[in-house]
């Protein structure tokens, strides 16, 4: 069985890398090459590119695939550009401006590994007649007890990316290899420098790639004109209004910047509707809950038992600790949420990823307070 875990030689196992131009999937790739996989490199575009050259440190920008294309040369494999930007859009971009009008705080990019990389993009890889996809996020795929395949978090976790692929279906898992997840960052860029590629110091992509300078809302002026319509802000106890807004999607929960109200003690938005157009602040304590649903729950840990109650550690942020709480699985792919302890801002939108140690079980998108 050779290190990705096939049962032939690596010369006779194709693989096709998901290759964004940076340091990350640029090593995969070459690592692999060196490997004697039969290498295949795909570069996704993935947006207009007079857009994306206009911002610096975001993926699939138009000096991404030229590094990518120029590696995947200089090491001698093939490499293909694909045009995805209509898929993109209408996977991606159009639901990332819809999840605002909903009052939601979407995560754009748990929805384009959803989509177009992994079904998309592994669709391609099946049609190339490759017996992988690998790509270099920073997650561990390993087989369990029971022989499962499982995703677990990365080895350094300050680099750990499986809240990002909680959706990943057992399916796609099976078929996704992840050469990077037993990695430092240091050690792949170590690697990096040792094959001699230019991206070795490339700097991360620290943005949401479609989104110049960070401006969301002038991404959602472009795809949603209509969406900025002025309404009220209310105090969420009171019910007083206490001034006007100019779009709920100029608000997240738990803000406190940019709110434009005079006002004795600090206001944060507490509760975004957009039904009636509507948001709601208030102090500090009423950002506090402990109970909450999620909704296209993503389950991948077959040996746990349902119809009881599940003591794991849930994470609520990309950047946030896991914290304990009891889940509980529903019908229709929902689950409802008890954190152990009260939490801040529990956003709508967000994704809940459950986790057992370092095993990801699966996760949901929250979706409100359980009254």
């Amino acid at each position: 069985m050779n290190s990705l875990g096939f049962t032939k030689p690596n010369r006779n196992t194709r693989i096709v890398v998901a290759m964004s131009g940076g340091v990350d999937s640029s090593v995969v790739a070459c690592l692999l090459h060196e490997q004697g996989f039969d290498v295949i490199g795909i570069t996704l575009q993935l947006y207009d590119m007079g857009e994306a050259l206009k911002k610096k440190n975001a993926c699939c920008a138009g000096t991404d695939i030229y590094d990518a294309k120029k590696i995947a040369e200089k090491i001698g494999f093939p490499h293909y550009v694909l045009n995805y930007q209509n898929l993109f859009r209408e996977s991606v971009i159009d639901d990332f401006a819809d999840s605002y009008l909903r009052g939601e705080t979407p995560i754009p990019c748990v929805k384009c590994n959803q989509s177009v990389k992994f079904r998309d993009l592994m669709k391609l890889a099946r049609d190339l007649g490759a017996d992988a996809l690998a790509t270099g996020h920073y997650v561990q795929r390993a087989v369990g007890q029971t022989g499962q395949i499982e995703m677990r978090k990365a080895v350094d976790d300050g680099k750990d990316q499986s809240y990002f692929l909680f959706a990943t279906t057992k399916e796609q898992l099976e078929f996704l290899r992840f050469p990077l997840g037993g990695n430092t960052k240091e050690k792949t860029r170590q690697e990096a420098e040792r094959l001699g590629l230019e991206v070795a110091n490339k700097p991360d992509s620290q943005d949401i790639c479609f989104v110049p300078n960070g401006d969301y809302a002038a991404v959602i002026r472009k795809h949603r004109p209509t969406a900025f319509k002025q309404g009220n802000l209310i105090h969420i106890e009171t019910k007083k209004i206490l001034g006007k807004h100019d779009g709920i999607i100029n608000f997240t929960l738990g803000q406190r910047r940019g709110i434009g109200i005079a006002y004795p003690e600090p206001l944060y938005v507490v509760k975004i509707d957009p039904k009636e157009n509507v948001i709601f602040v208030g102090e500090e304590k009423f950002l506090q809950n402990r109970k909450f649903k999620i909704r296209d729950l993503n389950w991948l840990a077959d040996d746990i038992d349902l119809t009881a109650p599940i003591k794991a550690q849930v994470r609520l942020r990309s950047n946030h600790a896991e914290e304990n709480a009891t889940v509980k699985i529903g019908k229709n792919g929902e689950a409802e949420i008890e954190m152990n302890s009260e939490t801040r801002a529990i956003t709508p939108g967000q994704a809940c990823v459950i986790y057992q140690d370092s095993r990801v079980l699966g996760g949901g998108w929250i979706t409100k307070e359980i009254e």
